[in-house]
């Protein structure tokens, strides 16, 4: 974990208190524990505890006495006994509460275990240290091309380097026993240090390095997780949840160790529930168990012989018929029991955050129509009677006055003459006819009066064709003009 002034750059150091995470807040510190008995005064007559909790690289923590009695509070760097050599931690916990701790991980005061401390860390040993600290990230990198050239099935995850630089601690994982001996001898040939190789599982291995669950928080066993049970898949079963080892699987590649946070609650709930495999006996025929809702106590059944629909009952109604089928009573069906069960309503949001839906923005946006302006408007109301008034006052307007008769425009006839086409088709009253299909007449040559100009015309070419010995026909200059109707002159008005 990390205190609020800490934010960290691209090589995972803390920017705000500039004291690379080793600042004396107790914050910046994985596993961290909180004394609780620091401002209680101890009884007269009993000394303090001369033994200190100091922690290491990644959460490594262990117990140090205090034989020369130094002054020691929570956040120095002090340099301690190592194997060899002598090695720099930061003091963790002090004071009664080591009692505590050293009883929970069943370590006795007198245990060889417990090594003593030197001296508080001078400037030049922090400056050693801090130099060894620096060349891990090299040494892991060179480690791994190691391991690839010897072919090796372990995972190098960890390294580091003990206080005065002299010994690198390696922490690797793997399936299978692995001969490292050869590996010892080019580590040490490489990096001219001793070598120690430390085996870890792999639920240790996330908790050293860390990282971000699935819940969106830290690992719980890198923050205040210490024991790391185990977990099996009868956790997973007793929680109704589906056993699907993506879901269920942590970073470590294990169940995930929340999964018994909550066993117990659902162990207790299920006794009241019947077991699964309880059949229920119905005159429709025999129903089986399909799923459960724990803790609003509702169970689902479906029939043996129909298992397409499943009926949703309570947990009284299922223990009724099971005491029934005791009985050796067969009950009628499911679906009467069903229907006695009363939803209770939904409750309505009026915030803003319970009206609108989280898929909201999910769907595409429907596309606006546009108006089309030159759309007509429906005759709807007042428009239907204004229409109306406009057509009656444009039909006034189209009626002859008196003493005048309504002109007709007829269309011209290309084929008739030009005394037929003023006359029209009107007989003696001057009524005019339905037009009637006509068949062409032919032209003759003598013909009496003014013929057309298209006649006169062809009599001229048929007169050449006659004096052309060749045969050729002259071409008619007129041909893809279009026609237009004769022109009318006063006298074919006179002779119509």
């Amino acid at each position: 974990m990390s205190c609020n002034s800490c934010s960290s750059d691209i090589n995972s150091v803390p920017k705000g208190c500039k004291s690379n995470g080793s600042c004396g807040t107790g914050d910046c510190e994985k596993l961290s524990v909180f004394d609780w008995l620091a401002n209680m005064a101890l009884p007269a007559g009993q000394e303090p505890m001369n033994i200190v909790e100091v922690r290491f690289k990644n959460g490594r923590k262990h117990f140090y006495k205090n034989v020369d009695n130094l002054q020691i509070s929570i956040g120095d760097v002090i340099a301690v006994e190592g194997n060899p050599g002598h090695d720099i931690g930061t003091v963790s916990l002090v004071g009664e509460l080591i009692k505590v701790q050293m009883k929970r991980k069943g370590i006795a005061v007198d245990s060889e275990e417990v090594k003593k401390i030197y001296r508080k860390a001078t400037q030049k040993d922090i400056d050693i240290w801090n130099a060894a600290r620096d060349k891990e990230y090299d040494t892991q990198y060179k480690g791994r091309e190691i391991l690839g050239k010897l072919g090796l099935k372990m995972k190098l995850s960890d390294v580091e380097y003990q206080g005065d630089g002299n010994k690198a601690t390696f922490y690797y994982t793997a399936d299978d026993r692995v001969d490292f001996r050869q590996l010892i001898r080019d580590f040490a040939s490489t990096f001219n240090i001793r070598i120690e190789m430390k085996q870890v599982g792999l639920r240790q291995e996330a908790a050293r390095l860390g990282g971000v669950g699935s819940c969106g928080r830290e690992l719980c066993c890198s923050t205040w997780l210490t024991d790391l049970r185990k977990v099996n898949t009868t956790a997973a079963r007793y929680q109704q949840l589906s056993l699907n080892p993506q879901k269920l699987a942590g970073q470590c590649g294990k169940l995930k160790c929340c999964l018994n946070y909550e066993l117990d609650t659902y162990v207790d709930a299920l006794k009241e529930f019947p077991k699964q495999e309880v059949v229920l006996k119905t005159e429709k025929g025999e129903a089986v168990f399909v799923k459960m809702d724990i803790f609003k106590g509702l169970l689902w059944y479906t029939y043996k012989e129909n298992r397409a629909k499943w009926y949703k009952l309570t947990l009284e109604q299922v223990q009724e018929i099971i005491s029934a089928n005791k009985k050796r009573e067969v009950v009628a069906s499911l679906e009467e029991y069903e229907s006695e069960i009363v939803e209770a309503p939904k409750a309505e949001y009026e915030d803003v955050v319970g009206q609108d839906s989280l898929t909201r923005f999910d769907a595409p946006k429907a596309r606006k129509k546009r108006k089309n302006k030159n759309k007509r408007p429906q005759n709807t109301g007042d428009n239907q009677q204004n229409n109306a008034n406009q057509n009656s006052v444009a039909q006034a307007k189209r009626q002859p006055k008196q003493g005048q008769q309504l002109k007709v425009k007829q269309k011209p006839n290309f084929n008739k003459n030009p005394t037929e086409q003023v006359a029209g088709n009107q007989n003696s009253e001057g009524v005019n006819k339905p037009k009637q299909k006509q068949k062409r007449k032919p032209v003759h040559k003598n013909t009496g009066g003014q013929q057309p100009q298209k006649a006169q015309q062809n009599l001229e070419n048929k007169v050449d064709n006659t004096q052309n010995p060749i045969g050729n026909k002259p071409k008619n200059k007129n041909r893809n003009k279009k026609r237009r109707p004769p022109k009318k002159d006063s006298n074919n008005s006179e002779n119509a």
